[in-house]
């Protein structure tokens, strides 16, 4: 046999290390070859079983049962469980809240299990007497939301929280309002803060607190809180303004004017006496440092000086005081500020500056 005449499998393979590879080898070398035969058949074979044993047998799928038994007495017995446990539970929590409920260790017995945080100005009285009706009762009917609600109206109260402590204490944290200004209520000086509630303090308690801020006009305690809030805006906005350059400006005001949203003024100290300005709605720092840079000039010029209106852009209003001697002269004059000689001249046309009868000499109140 010549090596043309031999598969070409042969030399490619490694040789058969066993027979059972030697066999797999000569099949694959025969099919290769076209030299492979159809297996012979027995002659009583069935040609409708011929293809069985390439069937595989179908897996059964389990069926999940419910939970629901399918026997009727089945049914019955989990109907019966399923009642049982549901009144145990029911019993369960019965006994649990009759526990908190009943239990003396969860009632607050004294004044004393109410703890009271950041109070300075209002007193542990006026706190405790929100919760008057709560002693003896079981802290957990007490409603912390209507004593929330009862302890910010108190006037020096901000905001308030109010928590339970287990097993009988209750804990009130309160943030105090802070006043910015002082307020002229009748015949007495009150306190105000940011958003125009008005606080009362005791005249010593006051002296001790050493306030000093200006005395804000045009806020009444007949006036609406939105109304007193709004006002109250603009002051801030007012006193911000004049702090916002080199010097605290504020500290000088000895009183500011806010009924007229479109011309505050305010009183400042010059050389013993108080000199009403009008600084309009806007502007108030440039117009304070025009004020300050021609107030000499004014004041030699005018001695009896005592209301100066900024509100205009091209001139300046002065009002002088009437003198008991009868001094002629004129009561206002129009003057520019770049003017060095300005001529006496009546009240220029536009809005009047306050009458030099407000000008009222009102010193800085200082607790």
């Amino acid at each position: 046999m010549f090596a043309d005449d031999e598969p070409v499998e042969q030399f490619f393979r490694p040789a058969a290390t066993s027979a059972a590879r030697a066999k797999i080898t000569q099949d694959v070398s025969s099919e290769r070859t076209g030299s492979r035969r159809p297996a012979k058949q027995p002659a009583d074979a069935d040609p409708d079983t011929e293809d069985d044993t390439f069937l595989r047998a179908r897996r059964r799928i389990p069926v999940r049962r419910g939970l629901i038994p399918p026997t009727r007495t089945g049914r019955i017995l989990a109907a019966v469980a399923a009642v049982i446990a549901l009144g145990g539970l029911f019993l369960l929590a019965t006994l649990i809240r009759n526990f908190f409920r009943d239990d003396p260790r969860f009632r607050i017995a004294i004044s004393s299990s109410i703890q009271i945080m950041g109070n300075s100005q209002v007193t542990r009285p006026e706190l405790l007497s929100v919760f008057g009706s709560d002693l003896g009762r079981n802290i957990f009917y007490i409603p912390l939301s209507q004593r929330r609600a009862a302890l910010e109206e108190l006037p020096w109260v901000e905001h308030a929280t109010v928590m339970r402590l287990l097993p009988d204490q209750l804990r009130v944290a309160i943030t105090e309002r802070t006043p910015v200004a002082f307020v002229r209520q009748g015949n007495t000086i009150g306190l105000l803060d940011a958003h125009g509630v008005l606080l009362h303090l005791p005249p010593a308690a006051m002296a001790a607190k050493h306030y000093s801020f200006p005395v804000v006009s045009g806020i009444s305690a007949r006036d609406p809180l939105s109304v007193r809030a709004a006002r109250m805006h603009l002051y801030q906005q007012f006193i911000h303004d004049l702090d916002s350059g080199e010097t605290k400006v504020s500290t000088q005001l000895s009183e500011v004017d806010i009924s007229d949203p479109e011309d505050i003024w305010a009183l400042l100290p010059a050389q013993g006496n108080d000199i009403q300005v009008h600084f309009g709605d806007s502007d108030f720092l440039a117009r304070y440092r025009s004020y300050q840079q021609h107030l000499p000039e004014w004041r030699q010029q005018y001695p009896h000086l005592a209301s100066v209106d900024m509100r205009y852009e091209d001139q300046v209003v002065l009002d002088m005081t009437k003198q008991a001697s009868g001094e002629s002269g004129p009561d206002a004059v129009s003057t520019s500020p770049n003017q060095h000689h300005p001529a006496a001249a009546k009240h220029p046309a536009g809005k009047p500056a306050k009458p030099a009868a407000k000008s009222t000499k009102a010193g800085k109140t200082k607790g």
